[in-house]
């Protein structure tokens, strides 16, 4: 077994609890209409992990689940709202919210969804029409 970074995180109160070891698939800013509205925000920073990668450790029965479309199975914690993760089955990946994981140190490298974008960011990232090709996409960009 090879030596792993384990990083912990928790919902707003703390009653669900997650650990993610090894480092992310991918790291950015989604923009698309559902990340915006399902996080109250103009824009939702996310982080990738293979699901094996994820592990929640405390307060399983308190996850939430809420299935729009078959891209994606939100969970949230039911004590207090606050938002954990969201499993992406088709692309064999799960976003755990960037901001449920303290310790880890935040590198995004793309914008995806820009097109849908209601706040625009001028970083110097790449700026995804929708997502990169290997994800699906069309794998165009657009100008910051």
């Amino acid at each position: 077994m090879r030596d792993e970074k384990t990083y912990h995180g928790a919902c707003f109160c703390g009653d669900v609890q997650l650990t993610v070891s090894g480092e992310p698939e991918a790291m950015g800013y989604c923009h698309c209409e559902d990340c915006r509205h399902w996080s109250a925000g103009p824009v939702n920073a996310f982080t990738l992990w293979k699901p094996d990668a994820v592990e929640v450790v405390q307060g399983t029965d308190k996850l939430g689940i809420y299935q729009k479309t078959p891209a994606s199975l939100r969970k949230w914690c039911r004590s207090c709202g606050g938002h954990v993760l969201t499993e992406h089955p088709e692309l064999g990946l799960v976003d755990v919210y960037a901001a449920i994981i303290p310790d880890l140190s935040f590198k995004p490298a793309l914008h995806v969804h820009y097109q849908d974008a209601v706040l625009r960011i001028a970083d110097g990232l790449t700026k995804m029409r929708d997502v990169p090709a290997e994800m699906g996409g069309t794998g165009e960009t657009l100008d910051e």
